[in-house]
């Protein structure tokens, strides 16, 4: 057993060499799982699938690294699975739903749309947060079926905010990374469009700074086909690090969402205003509007209100509320 703890770091040195792929040095890294015959088992379908679940728990603890199987990780494991199965028969059950935190618009404070956040309506344990289980959908490709549900179900409910006199209201919904990969993307959101007669330009996709700089070429492909079908685009979680100006000059964003750790204390921080500021007069010189999420205060309100912030939300204004509640809401506040 010890022998093999030496192996494998030897692994994790020889893959930390840089590799040369035209002109430019690439980094590897591994998580390393392993199981030891016979102590962890006798045949090899047992060794391998031990060595996956050390394997995994390798990469929840910061990945690039090595773990050798330990009993208790059985137990973890099947939990997991039984996880995945109750995804899969969640998914055929239709036990998902979308709740809606209202986007306010500054200074007037009209809402002016939502994000759809999904929540899973466990028949069992009640309902579930995506803390939870979006990490596993991920992992295991069911985000891909998710994620077409829950544009399918936002396209239903704009709809039926158009039947309602609310057709104004914008509707957010976050792309995942394993989504925005997939070369039919904009093929399928235009299919699901056209099934359910939702307006794209009442749409707009969020997608992460880090999925949207990790290769800017085919990125800017991906960004240009959504444009195509009316779309707006976001860039979610937007700080003033990955992106340089440059390339979000190139890339045809509509939306700035600034992170949500400079808002916690931008109206006592001068630092985090500063970085707020900045991004909120990047935005505009490019036409872009900017929003502020994770807003809890009236003080960070007001500040985001005097930097020039287009929009805000959080829970100074509502939580994540059922599609019911929100469409009130937002009758009350036409």
């Amino acid at each position: 057993a010890d022998d093999v703890d030496h192996i494998a770091e030897k692994i994790l040195a020889s893959l930390a060499r840089p590799i040369e792929v035209v002109g430019r040095d690439v980094f590897v890294t591994a998580s390393i799982g392993v199981s030891i015959y016979p102590r962890d088992g006798d045949h090899g379908e047992i060794l391998l699938r031990y060595a996956d679940m050390a394997m995994y728990r390798v990469k929840e603890h910061g990945r690039n690294s090595v773990r050798q199987f330990m009993p208790e990780m059985g137990s973890n494991a099947i939990s997991r699975l039984d996880m995945e199965a109750a995804l899969r028969r969640a998914l055929e059950r239709g036990e998902f739903l979308l709740h809606l935190q209202p986007k306010i618009e500054l200074p007037s404070q009209r809402t002016v749309g939502a994000e759809a956040l999904v929540r899973w309506q466990n028949p069992q344990i009640g309902l579930v947060h995506p803390i939870e289980f979006i990490r596993l959908a991920e992992e295991t490709g069911l985000i891909l079926p998710l994620g077409e549900w829950v544009l399918e179900e936002a396209c239903r409910l704009q709809v039926a905010w158009q039947a309602q006199g609310l057709g104004h209201l914008k509707m957010a919904i976050n792309m995942s990374a394993r989504q925005f990969r997939q070369d039919d993307l904009a093929e399928r959101i235009s299919r699901i469009f056209q099934r359910t007669g939702a307006d794209p330009t009442h749409f707009i996709l969020e997608l992460t700074e880090s999925m949207v700089m990790h290769d800017v070429e085919s990125t800017l492909a991906a960004l240009r086909a959504l444009k195509t079908l009316g779309v707006n685009l976001s860039l979610d979680d937007f700080r003033t690090g990955y992106s340089s100006l440059s390339y979000l000059r190139r890339f045809p964003i509509d939306e700035l969402k600034i992170d949500r750790s400079f808002i916690a204390d931008i109206h006592t921080n001068t630092d985090d205003a500063a970085s707020a500021g900045a991004i909120v007069a990047m935005g505009r010189s490019l036409g872009l509007s900017v929003v502020g999420e994770g807003v809890e205060k009236k003080e960070q309100v007001d500040k985001l209100t005097a930097l020039g912030c287009n929009q805000v939300q959080g829970y100074f204004y509502a939580r994540p509320m059922p599609a019911g509640a929100f469409l009130a809401r937002a009758l009350e506040h036409m």
